[in-house]
C-alpha cells in the first residue's frame, strides 16, 4: 500500500485507520467534529497522535518513535483559503516549491510555468494574489501544491469557499489533475466524492463507521452519516426474510440484496425521497409501508419541495405541499413502495 494510516489522538476521542494503495484517492466524509481534520492535521505533520503510526511509500512519517517535520514528509495541502503569499507573484508562488526542495532559480521557474500551463493560468504569471479572483487564486494554488512535486496530496474542502459558478470548472480540474495520484480530499460535496473519490471512508464519532469504493458507498450506504449525504433515506434494524424489523417492531418491506442479510442480521433499509409519498391520514387496504412522521422542516429544492422529518426526508412537488397544506410540526404518513426499498447488511 502506497499510504498506510493508524491514528490515535486522545484528547480529540479519534481513533481512524485505513489505507490506500498507490494512485488512489479517498474521501473523507463525516459530520462536523468526526475526525476528518484531526486526520489531515497528522498526515501533513501539523499534530502529533498520541499513538499510532503513518507510512507513506514504505517511509515512516510517524510512530516507532519517529516523527518527520512537515517540510520533510513532500507532503502537500489544498485548503478552502489558497493562502498564496501575498507579496509574490503568482510565478513565484508556484516556484515556491521547486525552490523549497533544493531546486535551481532557472529549474523552478521552468516547473512554475509548466504547471500554471497545466492549470490553464498562464496569463497570471505575472499578477500579485490580490489581483486574483477566488477561482484564479485557487488554481493557483493547486498549481503551487503539484510543482513541489507531492508523494502525496491533502485536499480539506478545496471548493467551499468558491462561487457556485466557479466551482464546476476547478472540480473538473481537479479530476485531471489527482489521476493516478495518491489523495485524501475531505469534503462535504457528494459531487466531489463521486467525480474525485476512487474511495470513501467515513468517520462519526472519531471512528471510520464505513470503508469502499465511492459509486458503492453512495448508493448503498451502510451509516446514517452517508445515508444523508447521498440524500438517501435509510432505517436501520434487523433482517427479515423481506425486508428490515424496525426496533418498534414494524416491518419495512423491500427487495433484499445481493448477498442478502442473514435473518436477524444487522440491516439498513434504504430509499430515495423522491420514491416516498406524503399523506395528511394512514391510507389504507394498500401493501405499501406506511412510516408515521412529524414535519420537522421543508426545503425548497429546484421544482420540488423536500420534507424532512427526524431521519427521513420525503420530496413532493410545490403543488403537492400547498393541497396537503404541508407545514412544520403537523403529523403525516410517509408512504413508499417495497420495491423503492433495497435493504443490506450493515
Amino acid at each position: 500500500m502506497s499510504l498506510v494510516v493508524d491514528l490515535r489522538v486522545a484528547a480529540r476521542d479519534v481513533e481512524v485507520a485505513f489505507e490506500l494503495a498507490d494512485g488512489e484517492t479517498v474521501a473523507l466524509l463525516g459530520p462536523n467534529g468526526a475526525g476528518k481534520s484531526t486526520t489531515l492535521d497528522v498526515l501533513g505533520g501539523l499534530l502529533r497522535p498520541d499513538a499510532g503510526r503513518v507510512v507513506l511509500d514504505g517511509d515512516v512519517l510517524t510512530g516507532d518513535g519517529r516523527w518527520l517535520a512537515p517540510h520533510r514528509r513532500r507532503t502537500a495541502l489544498l485548503a478552502q483559503d489558497p493562502l498564496l503569499f501575498p507579496h509574490l507573484s503568482v510565478l513565484e508562488n508556484v516556484a515556491f516549491g521547486p525552490r523549497s526542495r533544493g531546486a535551481g532559480r532557472s529549474a523552478a521557474r521552468a516547473a512554475a510555468e509548466q504547471w500554471l500551463a497545466e492549470v490553464g493560468a498562464t496569463e497570471l504569471a505575472g499578477r500579485r494574489p490580490a489581483q486574483l479572483s477566488g477561482g484564479q487564486a485557487q488554481r493557483v494554488a493547486v498549481a503551487r501544491a503539484l510543482a513541489a512535486d507531492p508523494r502525496l496530496l491533502l485536499l480539506d474542502e478545496p471548493m467551499a469557499a468558491l462561487d457556485i459558478a466557479v466551482a464546476p470548472a476547478l472540480r473538473q480540474l481537479l479530476r485531471t489533475v489527482l489521476a493516478e495520484r495518491t489523495a485524501v480530499v475531505v469534503t462535504h460535496h457528494v459531487l466531489d466524492a463521486l467525480l474525485l473519490a476512487d474511495r470513501v471512508v467515513v468517520l462519526d464519532g472519531g471512528r471510520v463507521v464505513e470503508d469502499g469504493p465511492a459509486a458503492d458507498v453512495l448508493s448503498r450506504p451502510r451509516s446514517a452519516f452517508a445515508a444523508r449525504f447521498a440524500g438517501l433515506n435509510l432505517v436501520g434494524g434487523t433482517a427479515t426474510p423481506d425486508g428490515v424489523r424496525r426496533p418498534d417492531g414494524s416491518i419495512l418491506h423491500g427487495t433484499l440484496g445481493d448477498p442478502a442479510p442473514a435473518d436477524g442480521a444487522d440491516a439498513v433499509a434504504v430509499f430515495r425521497p423522491s420514491a416516498v409519498a406524503v399523506h395528511r391520514e394512514p391510507p389504507g387496504g394498500s401493501p405499501r409501508n406506511v412510516l408515521p412522521a412529524r414535519i420537522e422542516e421543508l426545503e425548497p429544492l429546484g421544482d420540488v419541495v423536500r420534507v424532512r422529518a427526524g431521519d427521513l426526508a420525503a420530496d413532493v412537488t410545490m403543488a403537492a405541499a400547498a393541497e396537503l397544506g404541508l407545514a412544520p410540526g403537523q403529523a403525516v404518513s410517509f408512504v413508499v413502495k417495497a420495491t423503492e426499498v433495497s435493504v443490506y447488511a450493515r
